[in-house]
């Protein structure tokens, strides 16, 4: 017969078991190790009404005394809220409040399982100890035996001659034993003493004492050492250090040592302030670089911080130097890559309210590589004010800003501007298209002081510049038919006159100014210079169109974008009053397109041609095969013309050919490999291949690196610079998840390796 008891007693204690937070992430099924679960979990499962603190008790066969001992033989379950133990035969003493169970012996926690030859529970203690156990962590991969587990009363978690690991049931890849395990449940920490590191049944590490983290809270100890060689750099060995300070800060410190320069050591600081800010410090020193000419100390320092103060208030910070310009080239470094040759130092904080916000911002930006530095803002103050609907759905924008520019060297000019801008704006849509007008009426005003003998720029400034806008944009479409697929196509033709007036700016230095790009969207912008130093005028028209397919699902298959602007007069503004004024009727033709050729096969490329001279003023093509998330194959080209070679202040042209993959050569092995070619100078710039292997419960990669390698301080003017260096490493990376690694290693971060990160083409099935 079945029975059901409901006690008002607890049964055992809730241990908080969980793995380390150094661990992998959720496992794919065929890892995971599911625990053994008995028939009387579903018994219990089927109750209704039952309160988590009432214990259950069901059996097939009974035998009870008042206020004696109960016997349960046949499918016994006690249960209470999420805990369960399921036996072949209980007896449970009420006098003595003893439980003992044994046969097929199962304890199912929230976040555990285990299996033992017998238990035996002191239900006045909350104690509990199990025999010749076997336990899992639900939804994780680590399992391991014990000869006996034992429950405290003060619910810590005790495993005596006990192993662990995070491969499946026969693979012996890993193994971690152990003379005893300690799971304080109350600071989630777990001790282990006399732990044997086994790799493929054979010892190879030895560990009197060490404690792991055994939920997602944070633990100070050694993290996984790294190894790799390069030319460059010589034999290089990481030994990081994580060092848990309290729960609102904690420092990682890293000494590396190459043996072609010494010893290198980066620390990072990171800390909370509030629930909503938070920011880090990073420090990295290099004594005495062996492998430089000057033997010189290299270091870097950086501080970032960001967040909101309340929900009106946000601020930023980041601010970053460096001893050289060639530290990022040289140095792996945790704060920029190679590839970045500006340090921006911003510190801003700003409001926001409804209808307007306020920002003030400091700013100094340093280029590597370039003796002239840029202008400082110091500081900016912005106040934006926007309101709708202001007469008969017309809205009103003022915008405005008060900038000071500094500079580091007092030889260079500085000044003070502002900037006031009131615009009405009557946007129409609909869903046949759109119409809008804008106008505006910029109002600036410079303060000068001329620091520079030669300069001629006048002490004060006014320009008062007005501007037009209008665009319109129709969308029709149809269904049309295309290699016997049904599609519905677009086509939305747009048109913009833009009216900027003339004033001479000639007597303004610049200070923040640059041009910009000429792509497709940006035929439509109201403006031809960043920064507000130049406001070119115009008198001009820009045509464009785009037309979309659409299939069946309503997922976009074809893109293609293409538009000019003609000139009603030319501009008589430049960046360079030196530079003859040129009168050309027309901009580059800018055409983009992003399009799913078949099945897996995706196009994207951009051309910017100049139809008056004939020649291409930019191009970039890629071609994308990807069958699946794990599978890639690119090809690639760029081309760009007349590029100002800022040593040699000659004109370049860049044209680069590409290939890069990913791909499986089995389940559990990928290739990773990207290879690029200078088509001008003929020679290779960056090879990279990498091979890894991942099993459940490890993972290795080795990997070879060849490229360019950028010398800011070369003076390539000079003749006895014949070349530029190259330099090659080997790095090998190797992981045992469930033991304080990082995790499956994966392959993206293998495809933004190098100079040519990897950038994903619109999918646009997706």
């Amino acid at each position: 017969m079945q029975i059901r008891y409901f006690l008002a007693l607890c049964l055992l204690p809730n241990i908080v078991l969980a793995e380390e937070a150094e661990t992998t992430e959720l496992p794919t099924s065929q890892c995971v190790v599911e625990p053994p679960v008995s028939r009387s979990f579903e018994d219990r499962a089927a109750l209704t009404g039952i309160d988590d603190n009432q214990i259950v008790i069901i059996s097939d066969y009974s035998n009870a005394a008042f206020n004696d001992k109960a016997q349960f033989t046949g499918d016994v379950s006690f249960s209470q809220g999420q805990r369960h133990i399921a036996a072949d035969s209980a007896v449970l003493d009420q006098k003595n409040q003893r439980l003992n169970a044994d046969g097929n012996l199962i304890f199912k926690d929230e976040l555990f399982t285990v299996t033992a030859q017998s238990l035996e529970a002191q239900m006045s203690t909350n104690s509990a100890t199990l025999e010749k156990t076997q336990y899992w962590l639900h939804g994780q991969q680590v399992h391991g035996d014990a000869s006996k587990l034992q429950i405290t009363s003060e619910n810590n978690l005790l495993l005596t001659k006990t192993n662990f690991t995070t491969c499946p049931p026969g693979d012996e890849s890993w193994l971690l034993e152990a003379d005893m395990i300690k799971i304080d449940s109350t600071e989630e920490w777990g001790e282990i003493w006399n732990a044997k590191l086994r790799i493929a049944d054979v010892p190879i590490l030895y560990i009197p004492y060490m404690t792991v983290p055994v939920s997602d809270k944070r633990k100070s100890g050694f993290l996984f050492p790294s190894f790799s060689t390069s030319t460059t750099n010589g034999i290089e060995v990481s030994t990081p250090y994580y060092w848990n300070i309290a729960p609102e800060y904690d420092l990682t410190f890293n000494p590396i040592f190459m043996s072609s320069r010494g010893l290198y050591t980066k620390t990072e600081f990171r800390y909370l302030a509030g629930e909503q800010q938070s920011g880090q410090f990073n420090v990295e020193y290099l004594d005495s670089d062996d492998n430089s000419d000057s033997n010189a100390n290299r270091y870097l320092y950086h501080w970032s911080h960001s967040g909101a103060i309340n929900k009106n208030w946000r601020v930023r910070s980041d601010f970053t130097d460096v001893s050289d310009n060639n530290y990022f080239n040289d140095l792996d470094s945790d704060v920029n890559q190679s590839t970045d040759n500006q340090l921006s130092r911003i510190g801003e904080a700003s409001y926001f309210e409804r209808n307007w916000d306020f920002n003030m911002r400091v700013q100094d930006i340093k280029v590597l590589g370039e003796d002239e530095k840029p202008y400082q803002v110091m500081p900016q103050l912005n106040f934006n004010y926007r309101t709708s609907d202001i007469i008969d759905s017309i809205d009103f924008k003022f915008n405005s800003e008060l900038t000071n520019f500094s500079h580091q060297d007092n030889e260079y000019n500085t000044a003070t501007r502002v900037h006031m801008v009131p615009s009405l704006l009557w946007p129409i849509q609909g869903p046949a298209g759109s119409f809008t007008s804008e106008v505006k009426l910029m109002q600036t005003q410079y303060w000068q002081q001329n620091l520079d003998e030669d300069a001629t720029l006048d002490d004060s400034v006014s320009r008062t510049i007005p501007q037009a806008r209008l665009h319109g944009q129709v969308n029709f479409e149809r269904a049309t038919q295309l290699f016997d697929s049904q599609y519905r196509q677009t086509l939305e033709p747009q048109v913009q006159y833009l009216y900027v007036g003339y004033d001479d700016q000639s007597n303004i230095g610049i200070y923040d100014t640059a041009e910009l790009q000429e792509d497709y969207y940006g035929l439509f912008r109201d403006r031809q210079y960043s920064g507000l130093d130049r406001i070119a005028d115009a008198n001009q028209f820009t045509l464009g169109f785009t037309t979309r397919l659409f299939d069946d699902n309503n997922r976009e298959q074809f893109k293609f974008s293409v538009g000019q602007i003609m000139y009603l007069e030319s501009s008589k503004v430049t960046l360079d009053d030196t530079f003859a004024e040129t009168s050309p009727s027309t901009s580059v033709l800018a055409a983009e397109l992003d399009a799913q050729l078949y099945n897996d096969w995706f196009i994207s490329g951009s051309v910017q041609h100049d139809t008056e001279t004939g020649e291409n003023k930019k191009n970039e093509v890629t071609l994308d095969f990807r069958p699946s998330n794990d599978k890639l194959l690119q090809l690639s080209y760029r081309y760009v013309p007349d590029l100002l070679n800022t040593n040699t202040n000659d004109q370049v042209d860049i044209s680069q050919a590409g290939l890069r993959t990913s791909w499986p050569l089995s389940d559990s092995l990928y290739f990773v490999g990207n290879y690029y070619y200078d088509l001008n100078e003929s020679r290779n710039i960056e090879t990279y291949t990498g091979v890894q292997y991942e099993a459940c419960c490890w993972a290795v990669r080795l990997s070879y690196h060849y490229r360019i390698k950028t010398n800011y301080d070369d003076d390539l003017s000079d003749s006895d610079i014949t070349s530029e260096e190259f330099e090659s490493g080997v790095y090998l990376n190797f992981v045992i998840k469930g033991l304080g690694g990082s995790g499956p290693l994966g392959v993206a971060d293998m495809l933004n390796e190098g100079l040519f990160n990897y950038r994903k083409p619109l999918y646009l099935r997706n």
